[in-house]
């Protein structure tokens, strides 16, 4: 019998790698999904099993779900089981099981993004915000992809292992406003506008608004699980004229109140409690007086 995944032993024991006889003894293993129920029109598309659900189809999940004769699947609890061969992955030949186990579950979750998105090219600065069972994994991927790879993480005690151990280049803690906020101009310091893509690990609540300045233009903040967290600013000569032009053809207006100029004072303490719709536009024309 092969090894499983019980990172997640409190939780969710959700991969599996292992040996199954109908696949001529072959060492196989399966992700987080064993198996699909869809619709013709929903099943799965580009090799994306994992986002079906909410398009006519429900996942058949490795642990805690009824597979179809209602069997409840326990996952890395089990000494067997069964899925569908759409959701068996070939074993590597001399890959360990134990320490391979995890990764058909944090490995594609980290994987995945870092590919999808475009963060996997060499040179490219990558922030993995946590270093825990997702984020460690996101490390040893980023790096093997040649990137340069800087943690972000709330706890100080992790940074010798990510950088000796895990071969990271920069090493930010997160509770740190210095850290997070000033940029350096000579190397490569992880701070405000230097990152292209930060992929998030972090399950539990906490600010994005701090990641999002370590960001480049047009940089990427993915949460696992594919999605996507971006900032806009205002956009360029070229698209603010294709803007007026497209109002100008719709008929979009801003919704205003005219003021005088004078009225000023008044217009920013009624802009404190939100008593305008929606913006204040000053008539400056005839707000000027003659001398």
């Amino acid at each position: 019998m092969g090894g499983f995944d019980v990172g997640a032993i409190r939780g969710d024991p959700s991969s599996l790698a292992g040996e199954v006889v109908w696949l001529a003894a072959d060492l196989v293993g399966t992700s987080a999904y064993k198996g699909q129920i869809s619709t013709a029109a929903a099943k799965c598309r580009a090799d994306t099993e994992a986002t079906v659900a909410g398009r006519g189809a429900r996942e058949i999940q490795t642990y805690g779900f009824p597979y179809l004769d209602g069997t409840i699947n326990r996952g890395g609890y089990s000494n067997i089981m069964v899925a569908d061969e759409h959701f068996i992955i070939r074993w590597p030949d001399n890959f360990p099981l134990d320490a391979g186990a995890p990764l058909l579950c944090a490995g594609i979750t980290t994987y995945s993004p870092l590919r999808y998105f475009g963060l996997d090219k060499p040179g490219l600065r990558i922030g993995i915000n946590g270093l825990g069972g997702l984020g460690h994994v996101a490390v040893k991927f980023a790096k093997a992809f040649g990137t340069k790879v800087t943690v972000i993480s709330t706890s100080l005690s992790k940074k010798k292992e990510a950088i000796e151990r895990l071969g990271v280049d920069e090493f930010l803690v997160s509770r740190d406003p210095e850290q997070m906020q000033v940029k350096e101009d000579i190397g490569f310091h992880a701070a405000v506008g230097t990152l292209d893509g930060i992929i998030d690990t972090v399950s539990a609540s906490h600010p994005v608004v701090p990641l999002l300045s370590l960001l480049k233009p047009n940089g990427k903040l993915i949460v696992v699980g594919r999605k996507t967290i971006a900032g806009s600013g205002i956009g360029g000569m070229k698209e603010t004229q294709e803007m007026i032009d497209f109002a100008a053809k719709n008929n979009i207006l801003a919704d205003v109140e005219v003021i005088p100029i004078d009225y000023i004072n008044t217009a920013m303490d009624r802009l404190l409690k939100s008593d305008v719709k929606y913006r204040f536009v000053i008539d400056v024309e005839n707000s000027l007086k003659p001398e």
